[in-house]
């Protein structure tokens, strides 16, 4: 093990740290600023590649593909958002009228074959299947309507329940849509180049993710600490009962966290494809690194993401280079420290 085997491996972990920051620092917010448990956020990033496919797919275009999947995504989140998480207002309406078609067609599935045909032919079939949802779900609407629950933040297990829920459906669709294939999305073959430093190669595609992460975490810190936007989210993060009563729209900044954590990770997807690959179950795979990430860097805190993020991505390296039987051990055994020494995190506020 010489100079050379230490370079490289501290180089490859702090670029999977830069690609881990792209989606722990998205959650860590969610986490500080709505306190919800989101198990849904690795689907973000599976999705993000998976979108960013379709686009090169059709287009050609490697950099197109990388804004189209990060607002896609954003706009995915911002209607999981509005519809179950936080409903408020239409909102409410739209999201039990949304549940109940969904139970109707479920109710559907289960009593159609039994149903004598209506009509013959496909045309018929669609009928028949629309009567029988709409017989259904119009009385499901109105008991659904008559349910009040506790806000989802108070409520632990439906955090757990509903966001898994997501995540499970998010998967299926990806694996109806795009099949259960590996995929890797190519680059342009300028970054597939290599920087010749001293004698040791380092892959340009790599250099290119540690600088992308390192310029969205600046702009993400100017635009925290230095606007009034920024302000009011940290002022939500310490103290949403208090924001809101100096004025501050709560509802609205939650909104903009969750599009903004479901399109960094969904841009982590598209650059994390070209090396890890896009393929069902990655969204599993990333999520628990995710949590890492903000566990020890401390919810709510850019500055604790990229140190949580570069300490699980070098844990995560090196452990599998020097200790590959012990990998899981030396990426969560930090974790683990951080927890036993600090329940907040590095940078989280007690």
């Amino acid at each position: 093990m010489n100079t050379q085997f230490w370079v490289v491996q501290a180089f490859n972990g702090v670029s999977y740290g830069a690609l881990l920051f792209l989606i722990g620092s998205g959650l860590s917010l969610i986490f500080g600023v709505m306190r919800i448990v989101n198990l849904s956020h690795g689907s973000y990033f599976m999705l993000g590649g998976y979108v960013a496919l379709s686009v090169i797919w059709t287009t050609g275009s490697w950099v197109l593909s990388i804004p189209v999947a990060a607002l896609t995504i954003a706009a995915v989140g911002l209607v999981m958002e509005r519809l179950f998480l936080r409903p408020e207002g239409r909102a409410k309406v739209v999201r039990d009228a949304v549940i109940a078609v969904g139970i109707a067609l479920l109710i559907q599935l289960a009593v159609g074959r039994i149903l004598p045909p209506l009509l013959p032919g496909a045309i018929g079939n669609f009928i028949q299947v629309t009567l029988v949802v709409i017989v259904f779900a119009i009385p499901i609407y109105f008991a659904l309507r008559r349910v009040s629950a506790v806000a989802i933040e108070a409520d632990m297990l439906r955090q757990v329940l509903m966001t898994v829920g997501f995540a499970f459906l998010f998967q299926q669709a990806a694996l109806d849509i795009w099949g259960g294939n590996n995929f890797d999305i190519q680059p342009p073959s300028a970054l597939t180049q290599s920087l010749v430093i001293g004698g040791i190669y380092l892959p340009l595609y790599r250099v290119f993710m540690i600088v992308t992460a390192a310029v969205i975490g600046l702009v993400l810190w100017l635009a925290m600490e230095k606007t009034r936007m920024g302000a009011a989210v940290r002022a939500t993060v310490d103290d949403a009962q208090m924001a809101r009563g100096v004025g501050i729209d709560t509802n609205r900044i939650s909104m903009f966290i969750f599009a903004l954590g479901a399109g960094m990770a969904a841009l982590g997807g598209v650059i994390g494809g070209a090396f890890l690959g896009v393929y069902p179950g990655l969204d599993f795979e990333m999520l628990p690194l995710a949590f890492a990430v903000v566990i020890i860097g401390g919810m709510g805190s850019l500055g604790g993401a990229a140190i949580g993020a570069l300490a699980v991505g070098l844990a995560d390296n090196f452990g599998k280079a020097l200790f590959p039987e012990l990998a899981y051990f030396t990426l969560y055994a930090p974790m683990v420290l951080i927890l036993a020494i600090k329940p907040t995190g590095l940078f989280g506020r007690d």
